[in-house]
């Protein structure tokens, strides 16, 4: 059974048309009658779970989203992109591309993710931040502000905040200055203990 309808009220963007949704029936904390967002087709947004687009949202392309994943406020899924499970898209954040944003992630202010970049289980990434190219952010870990993490960096399972661009030497020393993980490290290794040094000199400047 359809949760939703598109309405004749529409917007144009990129030269695409997109209509703006109506609830058919209620689900989670929609009702009946209930407007949402906007998009191009019903290929965009899953009829099943409680997934949907709200305000000023804007999905299209081949975008889609599904599961109970929520896009709203003044954002933008768009391209290639997939956002599912439970995440959130809001603010003025951008997928797009071919990225995919799952689990519980929040991606929310001005923050993007594109290329071939995932976002995976509890991770954050807001502020002016990105995630792109195929670089993989999951666990708790939250980037944020200006940060820029790209290439082909894996970021995942350390309770560490990033805020800078994603330099390997400087996020290790963040990650070792963690109080939870640098005693964990030490000592367990020689070669482990010399490049935890290398680490640490390098980035004394």
């Amino acid at each position: 059974m359809k949760k939703y309808e598109l309405t004749q009220n529409s917007i144009e963007i990129d030269n695409r048309t997109l209509y703006q949704i109506r609830a058919l029936r209620d689900f989670n904390y929609i009702k009946k009658g209930d407007l949402g967002g906007y998009i191009e087709s019903e290929n965009n947004l899953s009829h099943d779970g409680n997934c949907w687009v709200s305000g000023n949202a804007r999905v299209y392309g081949d975008a889609q989203v599904y599961g109970n994943a929520q896009v709203y406020g003044n954002a933008q899924v768009s391209g290639n992109a997939r956002v599912f499970n439970n995440a959130w898209i809001y603010d003025n954040a951008h997928v797009f591309g071919n990225a995919k944003v799952s689990g519980y992630v929040l991606v929310s202010e001005n923050a993007s993710v594109y290329g071939k970049a995932e976002v995976s289980g509890n991770a954050r990434v807001s502020g002016n931040a990105w995630v792109s190219e195929n670089a993989r952010v999951s666990g708790d870990t939250h980037i944020f502000e200006n940060a820029h993490v790209y290439g082909d960096a894996h970021l995942g399972n350390v309770p560490v905040n990033f805020n800078c661009d994603f330099d390997p030497y400087k996020t290790l020393k963040e990650i070792l200055n963690c109080p939870e993980i640098l005693p964990i490290l030490s000592g367990l290794n020689k070669n482990l203990d010399k490049l935890i040094s290398t680490i640490l000199t390098k980035t004394d400047t």
